[in-house]
């Protein structure tokens, strides 16, 4: 019993100890991996939320690109990092589809990360050539199901967000298409444009200035409820299509054993930045909606959206490149 005893000590000391760095947190720079390229819209929309938080915390949050892999290069970095609060991940639903693509994944997403907070939401569009004439999403579908099998759609990746938006509207629909994956927006969405594809399920804020310059035109889009950026077009929902949201999501994520009081200290932090107005204002004009949650709120979304995902991809027999 006495060994056991004298450890007691030592345990309250290290508990203490953790306890005060928490505390004392953050005492230098945070860096911030992200999952994807510089420029994309995993990029830029922390970035905005980065300036005003990096205010309120004291310190300056470094911002590192890692893309490639599905986001899973990046996710693994951060997975086999300290669990000091000076390290996290920015990650998308790519996070979620990634144990379902990768059999040979070194990290569990529910496992390894604590969610933070999800930043923002970001409802994908079916844009078409305006030459293909389709005027409304039931066109499309209607010259589908004349020709099952016929028509294309793009994506920027084998079990990317825009594919699975995509598979999730062709099981809603009860249609067939053919993917064409390619590795960026711009060529899926250029593809598409000359009418060499017939359909791309892109972020809002990606097509929006497309569409605006009637480049492209917007069908329907996949969020609960109309884009703000295009509020004449009508959702799934509206349009009849049941299940067929696939909102593109990214948030911040945290090693696992990071110390509970950092990881609630960068939820509020991160609400309260989310609430200020010009954070507000920068993010609606990417047609992107503030998606705010509690910690454990988020942990159990992303959860939910493995299960969800794992079955997307068994439906839609998605296979990684």
């Amino acid at each position: 019993m006495k060994p056991c005893l004298m450890l007691l000590p030592a345990l309250g000391l290290g508990l203490a100890t953790m306890q005060a760095d928490a505390e004392a947190w953050p005492a230098k720079p945070v860096r911030a991996i992200v999952a994807a390229g510089a420029g994309s819209t995993i990029d830029i929309v922390p970035r905005i939320v980065f300036e005003q938080l990096s205010t309120q915390l004291g310190q300056p949050i470094i911002v590192e690109n890692r893309a490639g892999a599905g986001g899973t290069l990046a996710a693994q970095f951060v997975a086999n990092a300290e669990s000091d609060g000076y390290t996290i991940l920015v990650n998308s639903a790519a996070h979620t589809i990634a144990p379902s693509l990768y059999s040979r994944l070194k990290y569990e997403p529910a496992r390894d990360f604590a969610g933070i907070m999800p930043l923002g939401i970001l409802p994908q569009a079916m844009v078409v050539a305006p030459s293909r004439g389709f005027k409304a999403v039931g066109d499309l579908v209607a010259a589908a199901k004349a020709k099952p099998g016929a028509l294309t759609f793009s994506s920027v990746g084998v079990g990317s967000a825009t594919q699975m938006a995509a598979e999730r509207f062709l099981a809603s629909a009860g249609i067939k298409a053919v993917h064409v994956p390619f590795k960026g927006g711009a060529e899926a969405m250029s593809e598409v444009m000359a009418g060499r594809v017939d359909f791309f399920f892109g972020p809002v804020g990606l097509v929006l200035p497309l569409v605006r310059d009637g480049k492209l035109t917007a069908l329907v889009v996949n969020g609960a409820k109309r884009s703000a950026a295009l509020p004449d077009v009508s959702t799934t929902g509206e349009a009849g299509y049941a299940d067929a949201d696939y909102p593109f999501w990214f948030g911040l994520f945290a090693p696992a054993k990071t110390p509970r009081e950092i990881v609630e200290r960068l939820n509020r932090e991160a609400e309260k930045a989310l609430d200020t107005p010009k954070v507000r204002e920068k993010l609606t004009a990417l047609g992107v909606d503030p998606m705010i949650m509690s910690a454990a709120e988020f942990d159990a979304y992303i959860r939910k959206d493995i299960v969800a995902s794992a079955a997307l991809v068994k439906s839609a027999d998605i296979k990684p490149e």
